[in-house]
């Protein structure tokens, strides 16, 4: 598709669509019912199970509970936001530190009760805490970054005291127990569900929660619908006002427009920058548009491919990026622009920042000419279909630059459900675009997801060899340590020259209401529903 058909066929999609909106219920609000819309699909209830994508880790937010959570705090433009300096209690109403450091108790809630009615126990904590450090991948991989490594570190002191035995002191520890891995499973339920090929009930659970949390899963229908019911019983938390929020899944972006001007949806989630700009000052509708912290739209040359093994390659695409095009065309403007860095050297350790590129064609080619793919190649480009409002023209513009150096990139789209898999589990993709933010908000923090070896978000199958000593040196310091930022600074460093992944924007998560208030910005970017009202 080139860019000029591309426009044409986003100004008619919405005449195309507009049916659809009967199949969704109007003024559900009345009813104490919350509609909401967004375009990328659920793919699991499980955030443990390998291939969960993104949009599913709201699941583990709104049906289970954790330890501890985040407070919430109000923004400059009215609204509320989670709070990273304050940890307040969940399924642990107190916790203490020893003295020494070496390890952690919570004591919990004795009224705590699962959605079947039974207790949260000390022993349901250490399966979960067991199962997550166990099952491998992403939530192992998380775990680790606040140092709960092994099952050992875990011990049930009695059916409501659980203590953490500490590896070693981390600034990341505390809040890594409040991001949505470390949830609270039923663990006699799951292990009814066990299987000696599946220990951890990873079949069962992947469609069938057994959790604590404010909501309960009425109803889940892959592709189309999830439908939350309220847990009257919940003890971690007010009860939420809400009663019932579905949540559906609408590709298309003209009819979840629509959809939300005419109020047959009370809100679109992570909606288009386009959208959220020409609607801020819509009558009726209220636009939450909040920059994610510690994250960055990147374009990923994957060093698992002969020609961006080259460093010269990489940085010839990085001088090819349109990136001004890019920021008005997909972005409107909307969050940070990541580009256009004074210097080679980071003066100070503020993450993210500009990197040291900007688009020169020259430089590009003359780069590319001093390696043995002068003359350019062929690439595929990938893309998700469930992130095309950013995704779409960012590519048809790379594209196009691209084509001026002599590189051939034939856009690749991939159906949302299989984005995660493709360019993150199996990181298979030549060239793509990726969208990452870091949940702990502290720079080494996101140089351990995408930059280490074999992490997740690393979907360049980078590795540097001091990058893989100095991100654990730095990972668990308090960033007052004297030693904190050089570690740090030289990090920057290194991924400026060897730019394995090509900064864009940092961008805005897009939230708009009709009818609703009580929406709450989360740096996991999903969806939590507990504070609703209509």
């Amino acid at each position: 598709m080139q860019r000029r058909d591309f426009l044409k066929s986003a100004a008619v999609l919405g005449a195309s669509t507009l049916p659809f909106i009967r199949s969704l219920p109007a003024s559900a609000a009345t009813d104490g019912v919350v509609v909401v819309a967004m375009g990328q699909t659920i793919n699991s209830l499980d955030i443990h199970r390998t291939g969960t994508n993104r949009p599913s880790y709201q699941v583990a937010v709104n049906v289970y509970d954790r330890l501890v959570s985040f407070g919430t705090k109000s923004t400059p433009d009215g609204g509320l936001s989670y709070d990273y300096s304050t940890i307040v209690p969940e399924v642990a109403e107190s916790w203490t530190v020893s003295d020494d450091g070496t390890h952690m108790t919570f004591n919990l809630r004795k009224n705590g009760v699962f959605h079947d009615g039974s207790p949260i126990t000390a022993q349901d904590v250490k399966w979960s805490f067991d199962r997550a450090v166990t099952v491998g991948g992403f939530p192992t991989v998380q775990m680790k970054a606040g140092s709960l490594e092994k099952p050992e570190q875990f011990e049930v002191i009695d059916d409501y005291t659980f203590k953490i035995n500490l590896l070693r002191p981390s600034k990341l520890t505390l809040p890594d127990l409040a991001v949505p891995v470390p949830m609270i499973i039923n663990s006699k339920v799951a292990m009814e569900h066990a299987t000696t090929d599946d220990p951890w009930a990873t079949e069962y659970l992947h469609k069938t929660p057994a959790g604590s949390g404010a909501y309960k899963v009425a109803r889940w229908e892959p592709g189309q619908q999830l439908v939350y019911e309220r847990n009257d019983n919940w003890t971690s938390g007010p009860v939420p006002a809400v009663k019932r929020v579905i949540v559906r899944e609408v590709p298309s972006q003209a009819t979840r427009r629509a959809l939300l001007e005419r109020g047959d949806i009370q809100m679109s989630f992570n909606m288009p920058n386009k959208d959220a700009k020409e609607l801020s000052d819509k009558e009726g509708i209220d636009i939450f548009s909040t920059p994610v912290e510690n994250a960055i739209y990147c374009l990923c040359p994957n060093l698992a491919f002969e020609p961006f093994k080259n460093k010269l390659v990489r940085q010839a695409v990085a001088y090819s990026v349109p990136y001004e095009d890019v920021f008005q065309t997909a972005a409107y403007g909307r969050g940070v622009k990541m580009w256009g860095g004074a210097s080679a050297t980071p003066s100070d350790i503020a993450w993210p920042q500009p990197f040291p590129y900007s688009t020169d064609l020259d430089k590009a080619k003359d780069l590319l000419d001093q390696t043995e793919f002068k003359g350019g190649f062929e690439v595929p480009l990938s893309i998700s279909l469930s992130q095309t409002d950013w995704m779409e023209p960012t590519a048809l513009l790379i594209q196009e630059n691209l084509a001026k150096i002599g590189i051939k990139a034939t856009i690749d789209k991939i159906p949302g459900a299989n984005w995660r898999t493709a360019s993150l589990v199996e990181k298979r993709l030549p060239l793509a675009l990726e969208t990452f933010g870091g949940w702990l908000n502290y720079p080494c923090y996101y140089f351990f997801w995408a930059y280490l070896e074999g992490h997740l978000f690393n979907s360049s199958n980078y590795r540097n060899e001091e990058i893989e000593k100095l991100t654990p040196f730095a990972l668990h310091k308090e960033v007052d340590d004297p030693e904190y930022a050089p570690a740090i600074k030289r990090m920057i460093e290194i991924a400026w020259d060897e730019v394995p992944r090509i900064a864009l924007f940092q961008p805005a998560l897009n939230v708009g209401t009709n009818g609703m208030e009580g929406y709450e910005y989360w740096f996991h970017r999903q969806l939590d529903a507990r504070g609703f009202k209509v």
